[in-house]
């Protein structure tokens, strides 16, 4: 099969526990892609059970880059991965196959498909802020405070246009620079390719039971004694620090703040809390395509 290169590459979003890694591997079997992961928590090493990492099995079906990159509590900026998951495309294409980037940290896929200027975690607090006043005040409004601020920027930004009125007001208020300057200066890394959303949007109460079993099966899995072999092997800090939902949790009841069932109650919650936030954030993304479930959307993705 031919691999059309100046096509966008596909990213499948969604948030935990929607379904993500099986709609890549129900890909796989009918073409010959490769995924690129863009998930926070699956590039730290030995952090396995609780980041449903791919399984030996899973990584035999299709290959998956960007994983098991730095140890816990090791940083991975956004401008390493955008670096990295770039390369990573390219030689995907090199080899005559398909990239799929498929994962649900937000962060990430924004610095792939709109561009990146170095910023840490504590900065989404804005661009919710943003979000609020646009759906208050209207694009208008919004692109008129723009242009105040990034005339050149403005200019090539429709008045309509959401997403990038917010992302440029965001790049301002972060860095204290315009994106225009960040751009002529280079300190603005953008992705060479284009990329196509298709997000995974279970109804609500499916997708928070789909957590709560999938917490249960890790727990069944082995999630604690995971936990304990590595604080043996002196990774205790480094995983406190990272900061990982089922890690931290489990911690604090090794440390005698929670029973073992108060512990996993709180997993649940913190992993419910965090997909709710994720689809906050994908629901926000201009020309993204949402699916209740992974049939619907292999049926919609033809890579052929």
């Amino acid at each position: 099969m031919a691999v059309d290169s100046s096509r966008p590459i596909p990213i499948i979003c969604g948030p935990t526990g929607s379904g993500k890694t099986a709609v890549a591997l129900e890909l796989a079997d009918r073409y010959p892609i490769e995924i690129v992961s863009a998930d926070s928590r699956q590039v730290i090493k030995h952090l396995n059970i609780g980041t449903a990492k791919p399984t030996v099995d899973q990584r035999r079906r299709v290959q998956f880059h960007l994983l098991d990159i730095i140890e816990p509590g090791e940083r991975y900026s956004v401008r390493r991965f955008i670096d990295e998951a770039g390369q990573t495309i390219q030689d995907i294409l090199g080899r005559g196959r398909i990239p799929v980037v498929v994962g649900g940290t937000g962060l990430y896929l924004r610095a792939l498909s709109e561009g990146v200027v170095e910023v840490d975690e504590d900065g989404m607090g804005l661009r919710e802020r943003l979000q609020r006043e646009m759906d208050e005040l209207g694009p208008e409004v919004m692109h008129e405070r723009l242009h105040k601020i990034d005339p050149q920027e403005a200019a090539r930004i429709h008045p309509n246009n959401r997403v990038r009125i917010v992302r440029a007001l965001e790049i301002f208020f972060l860095t204290g620079r315009t994106k225009s300057e960040l751009v002529a200066t280079g300190a603005y890394k953008k992705s060479d390719f284009s990329f196509e959303y298709r997000c995974l949007a279970p109804p609500r109460e499916q997708l928070y039971g789909r957590i709560n079993d999938r917490v249960d099966q890790m727990m069944a899995d082995g999630l604690l004694e995971e936990l304990q072999e590595l604080i043996a092997r002196g990774m205790k800090e480094g995983i406190r620090k990272a900061g990982v939902i089922g890690y931290s949790e489990l911690l604090d009841h090794l440390d005698g703040r929670w029973t073992l069932p108060e512990a996993v109650a709180l997993v649940k919650q913190n992993s419910r809390r965090y997909a709710k936030r994720q689809m906050t954030w994908f629901r926000h993304q201009a020309k993204t395509s949402f699916f209740p479930d992974g049939s619907s959307l292999t049926r919609d993705l033809c890579l052929g």
